[in-house]
């Protein structure tokens, strides 16, 4: 069997479609938006970055690398999964941060986000017997693998809609455990889910509600603790599953909910149990940023405040962006080949660094950039990003707003 062969050409495939993915090397600059990015020839240049997802700029502030350099004394590494050596009272003592941010009873740690939605519905969906799973058609990949995993029955209902919700839950049987999954904001179009109105629909039938809000936590509702918070819906919302890689500045992800239920994914939960825990400097390090955070308003408020800025000045050029509520600007162009090619010009004539991004993270046909803004951007460096897309957009022909068909958020 030729295996190398039959390696090259799903390679190749890719490449043919224009989906085959390089990464930037890049060294941040800390305190601000800039990177060195490494070339391929063994130089270096500086290049500002606009696709971070360190949405605060807290990785490096000053209160995150001071808990840093104290946990160093611990280690490099945990030494252990949770069960075999591997809890510390900083696990211990991030989880019931994370839990009163939340308003909730407990909290569990996990490596990751991914891992935290994989594990959390994968123990709902098996566990209570005979389970239903309702989850919105736009719910990210960790969530779909692990409703999958669980095996239970799931139930797709159409993105945003409580009452298509509704119509499937009434028509389930009223006896079946029953889960209704979705995420607050979704990462890839900006949108923010009714979270109101999906959770009065479950509660209405009798249904756990699972949310997951990576792309949320810290920048907004009080505290920091994300859109549920924001509406008030603590009291509505049973399981929320969050990051700490994202806004908070460090690595996990984790899930804050009832104690019977998070009692439950930890039993249970092979995603917790079989994985070596968070290295005592992440877990220092979060900590530290919860707590700036959920004391802070400054950086939420210079965030939103630069988002609303640069998305402005974006659409006044005619770029074509998905309109949202959040802080994500999606800039859609529509073919993976140009989006490339347009992320390539960018990097190469203005040191500006955008990741594209296509299928199967967005469906074909709505290829895009997703712009990301941070405390840490100037005015000079919107500036520059707006003449970077103009430039390129005129250079490479691309289409204006209104020209090309935009995806329903």
């Amino acid at each position: 069997m030729d295996y190398a062969g039959l390696v090259d050409e799903a390679l190749a495939r890719l490449k043919a479609e224009g989906r085959y993915r390089t990464f930037a090397e890049i060294e941040r600059v800390p305190g601000t938006a800039l990177a060195l990015l490494s070339d391929p020839d063994g130089t270096t240049r500086t290049v500002t970055v606009w696709c971070s997802n360190d949405y605060l700029g807290m990785a490096a502030s000053p209160a995150v690398t001071e808990a840093v350099a104290e946990a160093a004394a611990y280690g490099a590494g945990s030494g252990g999964t949770r069960n075999i050596s591997g809890t510390t009272a900083m696990h211990v003592a991030l989880e019931r941060e994370l839990a009163a941010w939340h308003r909730k009873d407990a909290a569990l740690l996990f490596s990751s986000g991914w891992v935290a939605n994989f594990t959390a519905l994968a123990v709902l969906g098996s566990a209570l017997p005979d389970c239903v799973v309702f989850s919105d058609a736009a719910n990210h990949n960790s969530m779909i693998e692990g409703i999958r995993r669980s095996g239970a029955t799931v139930r797709v209902f159409q993105h945003n809609d409580a009452d298509h919700l509704e119509s499937l839950l009434r028509a389930e049987e009223a006896h079946r455990p029953r889960v209704v999954a979705f995420e607050s904001v979704y990462s890839m179009d900006g949108d923010i889910a009714p979270i109101a109105d999906l959770a009065d629909v479950a509660r209405r039938h009798d249904a756990l509600t699972y949310v997951d809000e990576v792309h949320a936590v810290g920048m907004y509702g009080p505290e920091g603790a994300g859109i549920v918070a924001r509406e008030g819906l603590e009291s509505e919302i049973d399981i929320v599953q969050g990051t700490l890689g994202k806004a908070v500045g460090a690595m996990g992800g984790y899930i804050a909910g009832p104690a019977r239920l998070v009692d439950l994914v930890r039993s249970y939960g092979a995603g917790f149990i079989f994985t070596t825990s968070l290295a005592p400097v992440v877990v220092a390090a979060a900590r530290a940023s919860v707590r700036h955070l959920r004391a802070s308003d400054a950086e939420r408020s210079a965030l939103h405040a630069r988002v609303a800025s640069v998305r402005a000045a974006i659409e006044a050029e005619g770029i074509p962006t998905l309109p949202t509520d959040s802080h994500l600007i999606p800039v859609i162009l529509g073919d993976p080949v140009r989006c490339r090619e347009a992320a390539r010009m960018l990097l190469d004539r203005h040191a500006i660094y955008v990741q594209p991004i296509d299928y199967p993270t967005v469906p074909r046909g709505t290829e895009r950039f997703r712009i990301t803004t941070s405390p840490l951007h100037t005015d000079a460096d919107e500036q520059a990003l707006v003449q970077g897309l103009v430039d390129v957009w005129e250079r490479l022909e691309l289409p204006r707003a209104g020209e090309i068909p935009l995806p329903i958020a």
